[in-house]
């Protein structure tokens, strides 16, 4: 099978196309799971990195689980309840794992429909700009099962519990100006200008250190599940290690001389 992740690097940028227009980037093979991991297991260990988007080729941004496989029972939704539950935990739920953990922003370019593990995908993401062609629903209730891939904790923390609940429950499609007004994505675009959108965005969160890019995200995800008084505590400790960095040093000094910095990712 070709590859299904088609990754570019422009400077700190790296773009990652989802490439399987045929099945609308459907995601149904452990090797197509297996490329995200690696992927995102790549770019924590390269500092040189700071942001990445996420999009997909063809007509759709990605049509979740292949409802083919799904009748047959067979890829990914063959075996046994105990092999199948074991398939999800060892499967398609090592994405979410992947993509939370990774320290640089991420940004989603929805180019097109994004429909169950889709969506979902998505709302892995940091940012979601989304094209006006662009179609959302969280619609496993339509097909008898559950958000297998952590939708049920991710949707309500971007649009709130009672909409969450409105998509789950009934799984309808929402188109992109709704996606906005619900606060699902930030921005909606002209299909051929989406691309160049997400990459100005990733260019203006690139310009900045690596580091407090890198910092700055752990705090936003330790701040979902901590009490105040422990995000100060870890902000205190991480603040310590920002001002000891050249690159603080180097924003710095730049400000007062009024010229552009020249980081170096220390």
């Amino acid at each position: 099978m070709s590859t299904f992740l088609q990754v570019e690097r422009d400077g700190g940028i790296v773009s990652v196309r989802m490439n399987h227009p045929d099945t609308r980037n459907a995601l149904t093979t452990p090797e197509q799971i297996q490329e995200f991991v690696d992927l995102c297991a790549q770019l924590r260990r390269d500092q040189s990195v700071r942001v990445m988007v996420l999009t997909g080729n063809g007509s759709a941004f990605c049509a979740g689980g292949n409802v083919k496989d799904m009748h047959d029972r067979a890829g990914i939704f063959a075996g046994s309840p105990y092999e199948l539950r074991n398939t999800y935990r060892d499967g398609i739920q090592r994405i979410p794992l992947a993509i939370y953990e990774l320290d640089i922003p991420v940004i989603a370019a929805v180019n097109g429909p994004a429909i169950g593990a889709g969506l979902d995908l998505a709302c892995m993401c940091d940012i979601r700009l989304a094209s006006s062609t662009a179609l959302f629903a969280e619609s496993f209730v339509r097909l008898g099962i559950v958000p297998g891939d952590g939708g049920a904790w991710l949707l309500p923390r971007i649009i709130g519990v009672p909409k969450a609940s409105l998509m789950s429950f009934t799984g309808d499609t929402i188109n992109a100006q709704k996606a906005l007004d619900w606060g699902l994505v930030e921005q909606v675009l002209a299909p051929e200008a989406l691309m160049a959108e997400a990459l100005s965005l990733a260019q203006r969160i690139a310009s900045n250190p690596g580091h407090s890019l890198r910092l700055c995200k752990r705090l936003l995800r330790e701040g979902q599940h901590m009490r105040l008084d422990s995000l100060l505590e870890l902000s205190a400790a991480y603040q310590s290690l920002a001002h000891h960095t050249q690159d603080h040093q180097e924003a710095v000094t730049a400000f007062v001389e009024k010229r552009k910095p020249d980081y170096l990712d220390r």
